[in-house]
């Protein structure tokens, strides 16, 4: 490999991207429960078409995210998230 991976391209410097460590939010505060009736702490891990996000964007540990991830299935099944994002748009207007 000839090139170095710089942040820039051409010229200018030697300067790398280095990604700040996500902290799982749930190791960090032990009184925050998963829950699939909390809808408004699950929203936040779900995309707008609504996809569940991966561990590298909600900075979850594995084990949280499993078990966030089966809260949300949990919450679809009783249709209290939507499978899909275009459920938002309509209960919107």
């Amino acid at each position: 490999m000839a090139e170095d991976q710089t942040m820039g391209g051409e010229g200018g410097g030697e300067r790398r991207f280095f990604a700040k460590p996500k902290t799982c939010q749930f190791c960090a505060d032990k009184q925050l429960l998963i829950d699939y009736k909390k809808v408004d702490l699950l929203k936040r891990y779900i995309t707008d078409e609504g996809k569940i996000r991966p561990r590298r964007q909600t900075g979850a540990c594995a084990r949280h995210q499993r078990v966030v991830a089966a809260a949300i299935r949990k919450a679809r099944h009783i249709a209290l998230l939507p499978y899909t994002g275009r459920f938002w748009d309509d209960f919107r207007s």
